[in-house]
């Protein structure tokens, strides 16, 4: 232990046959660091403390890390998640034993909006539309003109939220001309003003908006945020958008909206239930573009994850504050004091 920093991967970054789940993620700085031994557990979920009792970091991907996976050595000091979101981790038990939580808001930040853009260019283009009309061949090009796109121009943009991801949807959708409203009672008032983003309430959020992107955590107090109350103040040409996490919106609701048409129609990454049953009703409708939680997922965005978190435990490694910890309460702690002047002690702050 004194001369060696243990690196746990869930066990869930390899495949059954041991082959890499994500081979963009290159693990070479991590095994060449000085000082480090990584080891990947066995795939099981949540994790068990048993596992970790040696270990000094955990890089987490899908796998449940409850109050039961925290390890009774009090060794573990940090649980870097490959991602953003966190609501597979029991954050409050991280806090009382003195583990910091870290997530990758770089490398997820442009991949995510990208995504929300891909999502309001395909709506009001009535791409997949346009797509079934092509495929019909003679009849589908018929029927073109009675599926007119919305431009852009002038239209408003909102969202829910406007920190890491919610602010670049903003900066990318600069060049469309848009009107930009958001709802958000921890926004960052100086980033608002840069992007030009009207603050407003939430429930004239929904009112306004065009197109309404979710780009909130989900926590209890967003759970269910988008309900049938809120959504039926949307305009009947509004499109909703959700790449955050599913229960930040009430499906049924939504799907009950959407099957009535009482808005244009909405562009989901997330689903309250992932995967779906096969017989949700939501997944029969024509006016919802589905993707199964991976739409931002692609070599650059695992790349920027797999680095976030490789920096993020080498950083706790010699002794220093890691970027994106969520459970801030966690850096007065003195157990979490003492790891890192250990540590910085040991390895070189």
């Amino acid at each position: 232990m004194a001369d060696t920093f243990r690196v746990a991967l869930s066990g869930d970054f390899k495949k059954a046959d041991g082959s890499p789940t994500y081979p963009d993620f290159d693990l070479e700085p991590l095994k060449n660091a000085t000082g480090v031994e990584m080891a990947f557990l066995e795939p099981v979920s949540p994790i068990r403390a048993g596992q970790l009792e040696d270990f000094d970091a955990l890089i987490l991907l899908a796998h449940r890390f409850g109050a039961e996976s925290v390890p009774k050595s009090g060794r573990l000091a940090v649980v870097a998640r490959f991602g953003v979101g966190y609501d597979t981790v029991d954050v409050e038990a991280c806090t009382r034993a003195g583990i910091a939580l870290v997530i990758t808001p770089d490398g997820v930040r442009r991949p995510v909006a990208v995504s929300v853009i891909t999502f309001m260019l395909a709506l009001t283009g009535k791409l997949t539309i346009k797509d079934r009309l092509t495929r019909e061949a003679a009849a589908g090009f018929a029927k073109r003109s009675d599926h007119m796109g919305v431009g852009l121009v002038g239209r408003t943009l909102g969202s829910l939220g406007i920190g890491n991801i919610g602010a670049e949807v903003f900066r990318m959708a600069k060049p469309f001309d848009m009107k930009f409203i958001a709802h958000d009672p921890f926004a960052d008032k100086a980033v608002a003003a840069e992007l030009g983003i009207e603050l407003v309430g939430l429930e004239e959020v929904f009112r306004r908006a065009d197109i309404l992107s979710v780009s909130c955590p989900l926590t209890p107090e967003t759970r269910h945020i988008v309900n049938a109350e809120r959504l039926a103040l949307m305009k009947p040409t509004a499109y909703l958008i959700n790449t955050a996490r599913g229960p930040i919106v009430d499906q049924k609701a939504l799907t009950k909206v959407l099957q009535e048409h009482r808005i244009a129609g909405a562009g989901l990454d997330v689903l309250e239930q992932e995967p779906p049953d096969p017989d949700d009703p939501i997944l029969r409708l024509d006016n919802v573009i589905l993707a199964p939680h991976a739409l931002c997922w692609t070599d650059q965005c695992f790349a920027g994850n797999g680095a976030a978190d490789v920096k993020a435990v080498l950083e706790v490694q010699h002794g220093r504050e890691p970027r994106g910890v969520v459970n801030r309460a966690v850096l007065a702690s003195e157990t979490w004091k003492k790891h890192l002047a250990d540590f910085g002690r040991r390895f070189g702050a």
